[in-house]
Formats: structure tokens, sequence, C-alpha cells
């Protein structure tokens, strides 16, 4: 078998972890939970390129999924997203592994595509930040070869998915592509150590202009709340705390994202077994010499970054004293990612040595462990993942805002960033409807988490939200302040008949899902956005550079020219006489 077709394997393996993984989740509809929020019909609007002066954390992942829709059925693109997150993943774990067997490369594509960190964080509806970490093994490779012919543009592309991801997703891979660049070149000297970590800063800098222009450019400037640290560090969910749980690829600071099941003391401790042999095996076996010190060094700080807010959070919460942006390691367990690479090209190279001593069942069963030690990750991780369809209340009040022709916001109540619809199955989500209408609207964006001392709120960011907090807050905002920030709408899309503007509001629609009440004489909307030219000239930039990184002679979008590495078999321990 060729290396194409042993791609060509892997990948549709990896589409069958995520049939399998996905389940409900692929009827006609939506799958929303969390932060995975997607829209039928989505239009290209200020929010979307993040000029309305919120923290521009959906670009430009909202622009990426917006486009797809146009050239698809908004649902059916959001399963491809998906769907392509576990194709990625299995192929480029696959790819790493140093051998032309095909069983123990899919052995670690199918440990990369499934474990506790993707069952995590796809129930947490990060599906932005799974896009980096599918692709993170492919940025491994491409980080170790800078200083070979087209080795910048093999990084840029790499990185590709992770900008699509946004801050966080791009946050992981650049960090772990600088470990690699900064380790792995072998007898490389400082100054080419230099050379190519500046070449991994500067890729990673143009890619994040999207997102960092608008970030930077924002009226309220970055935020950064580093009382939030102690609620989004890492968690026990394993019998082996907090450590031992990051070490299993776990950790994830919401509870009710664990998959239902795991963290058994059986289960656990096997899959702990299976962790630390792999990673014994990865570091005794796997001889590769482009990477393999560097993903161990990226796999060694990421493990500290993600355990700093549980075991360090007076040190993290100093640092985002000093600077805001080092907010972006609150949620550290995400910084498990290249671990999760050591770990899946490590149980390869175990089931590789298998293989080479004629113990096929080893390879067989290192393929196998991952699905069978984590099964509530099938069937749209044990139901949680179903597709929905948005009621047809929605659709009218949309109907409704769109045709009028007098400017004005959306404000929207309950008070709260979260929501639990009937028709979602009670699932929590975040409210989706400033990506449904077309306007610019005003939720709640402050974050209430519970704790075992009750529950605690992070501080909103949008300095609309906040002006507005304390009269939406009431549930009967004085229609006075409304008019005096612009709103012209007011929606009420939970708690119907028990929230509404006091004052003279017209109802317009009124249904057992929604209600829109319309304010007249407004005053012009207050000037928070972010200016546009220099968005523009972030996304016209970071452009330019993903179109070089294709200009290569005979570079292809085929997903083996992304990083993967040429492939050798590793040799037979030899005997001592």
């Amino acid at each position: 078998m060729n290396e194409r077709a042993r791609h060509l394997v892997a990948a549709l393996t990896g589409l069958g972890l995520g049939l399998a993984a996905l389940g409900p989740g692929l009827a006609p509809g939506f799958v929303l939970s969390y932060d995975m929020v997607f829209v039928p019909d989505p239009a290209f609007t200020a929010l979307t390129f993040g000029l309305t002066g919120i923290v521009p954390r959906h670009v430009p992942s909202d622009a990426f999924a917006t486009a797809l829709a146009t050239v698809l059925p908004a649902d059916a693109a959001q399963k491809l997203v998906l769907l392509a997150i576990f194709v990625m993943a299995c192929t480029a774990a696959a790819s790493l592994v140093p051998t032309t067997r095909l069983l123990p490369r899919l052995a670690a594509g199918v440990c990369y595509a499934w474990n506790p960190f993707v069952a995590e964080r796809l129930l947490l509806g990060q599906w932005a930040l799974l896009l980096g970490y599918a692709a993170l093994p492919w940025v491994v490779a491409a980080a170790a070869g800078l200083h070979d012919p087209g080795g910048g543009r093999r990084l840029v592309r790499s990185l590709l998915p992770a900008a699509v991801g946004g801050f966080a997703a791009l946050a992981v891979s650049a960090l772990t592509a600088l470990a690699v660049a900064l380790v792995s070149p072998g007898r490389a000297g400082a100054r080419e150590r230099a050379a190519g970590a500046a070449r991994v800063v500067g890729a990673a800098a143009v890619l994040s202009l999207p997102w960092l222009v608008p970030g930077l450019l924002r009226p309220a400037g970055v935020p950064g709340d580093g009382s939030a640290v102690g609620l989004f560090a890492a968690r026990a969910d394993t019998p082996f705390g907090t450590l031992g749980s990051l070490l299993l690829l776990g950790g994830v600071w919401n509870g009710e994202t664990v998959p239902d099941g795991y963290g058994a003391p059986v289960t656990a401790t096997i899959w702990l077994a299976v962790v630390v042999a792999a990673l014994a095996a990865y570091w005794k076996w796997c001889r590769e010499p482009r990477w393999r010190r560097g993903l161990a060094a990226a796999a060694a700080a990421g493990f500290a970054v993600a355990a700093l807010g549980a075991v360090a959070a007076p040190a993290l919460e100093g640092m985002i004293g000093l600077w805001p942006g080092f907010a972006v390691f609150r949620d550290g367990q995400q910084y498990a990612a290249p671990l999760a690479v050591a770990v899946a090209v490590g149980l390869g190279t175990a089931a590789d040595r298998a293989a080479g001593a004629r113990l096929p069942g080893v390879a067989v069963a290192a393929a196998a462990v991952p699905v069978i030690l984590l099964p509530t990750l099938a069937w749209g991780a044990a139901g949680e993942l179903r597709a929905v369809r948005y009621p047809d209340d929605w659709a009218r009040a949309r109907q409704i805002i769109h045709a009028d022709p007098v400017e004005g916001d959306v404000l929207v109540l309950p008070w709260a960033a979260y929501r639990s619809y009937p028709w979602n199955d009670g699932r929590r989500v975040l409210d989706p409807l400033p990506r449904y209408l077309h306007r610019r609207v005003i939720v709640d964006d402050a974050v209430s988490v519970g704790t075992t001392d009750g529950t605690t709120t992070v501080a909103p960011e949008d300095p609309r939200a906040v002006r507005l907090a304390p009269a939406a807050r009431t549930g009967a905002p004085p229609v006075e302040t409304l008019r005096a920030e612009g709103i012209r709408y007011v929606v009420v899309d939970a708690e119907i008949g028990s929230q509404r503007p006091s004052g003279p509001a017209a109802e317009v629609l009124r249904g057992p899902d929604l209600a829109v009440y319309r304010i007249d004489g407004i005053a012009a909307s207050p000037g928070d956005g972010v200016p546009i030219a220099p968005v523009v000239a972030g996304w016209g930039i970071a452009s330019l550079v993903v179109f070089w990184s294709f200009l290569a002679t005979g570079t292809t979008l085929s997903l083996p020219l992304l990083g993967s590495t040429k492939p050798r078999s590793i040799p037979p321990r030899r005997r001592t006489p």
C-alpha cells in the first residue's frame, strides 16, 4: 500500500469515527450545545467580523461558517465541519507515526480522534478549538521542517485550521509550534533556532490579524478578569485528581460536559495504564529526529500551562493583572492538546513495535482500546448531541425585524448568556439570537459558573451590555432607558409573559417560544464599534499570506501535503549476544 492509500484509509477511519460520535446530530437540524451555535441562513454582519465592540472570540470562525453556509444548507455545513474534525484528527495523527504499517498508524489516529479531550470539548461546543486540535500533528511536522525548502509555506498551511478556529485554537497551535521550532532542529545552532521561532511567531501573528485587530481596537480595551482563574481551571474528572485527569487528557472545567460514565475507577485505571505505556513507548522507540524532542517539550509545556490555574492560581492571576492577554491561559485544559499528540503517536509506536514482533493482536487492541474505554462518546455522546430545528416563532420574528426600515438594535431577555430551551431538550446553549438576527443584538455576556460555594459570575465585556445590565436584569427595563440606547426591539426568548419592557412598547409577536416588542422614537445607537479600515487591512494581509503559502511548485490542497512526514519503519530491537 502506497502513502496516499494509507492517508485515504486513515481519512475514512476518521469519517467512521465522526459518524459514530455524532449519531443523532447528523439528522436534519442543528446541534446546539454550549458554545456551538449555528443558525439557519446566516449573514455577514458587523458581528461576524468583530466590528460591534465585543470581544471577537468568534472571529474568524463565524465568517467561515457563514461562507460555508452560502454554498450548503446551514445545518449541512455544521455537520460537514464536525465530521471534518474527526477526519483531520485521525489522518494527521496517523501521518505522524514513523512507520509504513497501516494498523499502527490507525491506532494513533483513533486515539487522537477519540479521547476525553475531544469528547469534553465537543460537548462544550468548542468546534473552533477542535479544528486547530485536529491539525496539530501537521503543525508539529511543519514546525520541525522550517529550514527545509518551502518550510515557511508548509507551516502557514498547517496552521490554517487553527486560524479558522480563532484565538484559542491558534494560541494552542502557535505555542506547540514554537516549542518544536526551538527544540527539534537537531544540531541547529542558536541562530537557526531563533530564526525558526521568529517564523512561527510571524506566521501566527499574521494569521491572527482578523481577530487581533478588532480585539486591540475595542473601545473598552483588552479584557482580563483575573478573578475568573479559579472558575476555568482544570478540575478532577477521574479518581486520580486534577493532575492525573489532565494526564488522561480530561479535566475540563465544566463538570456538565464530562461524558456519561467517564472517570469510573476501572476504566480510568486501564486508560491510565494505556497513556503511561504510550508515553513510555514514545520516548523509547519513537526515534524520528525532526520532532521527537520538540513534541515532548511542547507536551510538557502544555501540561504545565494546563495545570497552572489549578496548582498556581495566584501566579496566573498576577500575570493577568500585569497584562490582560495572559487571560488566554485561564481555560488551561485546552493546552493538553500537544500531550494528546504525544500519547497518540506513542500508542501507534507501541503498536508498530508489537506488529514488528509478530504480535498483531496487540496492534489491533491498541487501535480499539480508546473506543472501548470511552463508549459514551458514541451516538451523539450518548444522546447529548441531537439535531433540533428552530421554532417557527423565531422565523416569524426575524421576518418582522428584518422588514422594518427603521434602524435600531435588539435587546434580548431574560438577561442571561446561556439558555436551556425546551425545544433544545433543555441543553444549555449560548443565546443564538445575535447570529440569528442581522441587526446588532445585545445580550448578557457575563458568564455565571456554579461552584461549591454557589454561583460566581465573570464580569461582562460588552460595553452596551454593561450599561444596560442594571435595567435588563430586572426583567422589565424602562422604555426610556432603551430609547436612549437605540434599542428598537426587545425579544423575549424564554420565560414568555413574565418579562417585557416597562412602558409604551408595541407587542408585534407573541408565541409559545418567542415574544417581540417594538419601541418607537429611539435615539441613534451609541458608537461603541471598531473602525472598519484596520480590520479590512488585517483580513487582507492574512489572506495574502495564505495565498502565498499555496504558491509553492506542486502544492495542492490534499491532506498529506499539510505537514506529514516521510514514514519509516521502526527497526526491531537488537539482541545482545
